[in-house]
């Protein structure tokens, strides 16, 4: 049998992969600034605006889930 959606941590889960892209973005701006190859900076770089594009999906599904929930999961 299927486990039931349980929706109650949504919020925290997102919440905590935001919190881990930022830390990973910062980190990989810093490594942009020491890396002198050019390939290797614009694969950091390209890394780094994907996780631009993943944080502003994640914010918005962050605000969804918090509408859910204030109006009880309906």
């Amino acid at each position: 049998m299927a486990k039931p959606d349980n929706r109650k941590d949504n919020v925290a889960r997102i919440q905590n992969n935001i919190d881990n892209t930022i830390a990973n973005y910062r980190e990989t701006k810093d490594k942009i600034k020491l890396v002198d190859d050019p390939t290797q900076k614009r694969e950091l770089q390209a890394k780094n605006e994907r996780r631009e594009q993943s944080l502003e999906s994640m914010k918005e599904e962050i605000k969804d889930e918090a509408m859910d929930r204030k109006n009880n999961y309906k």
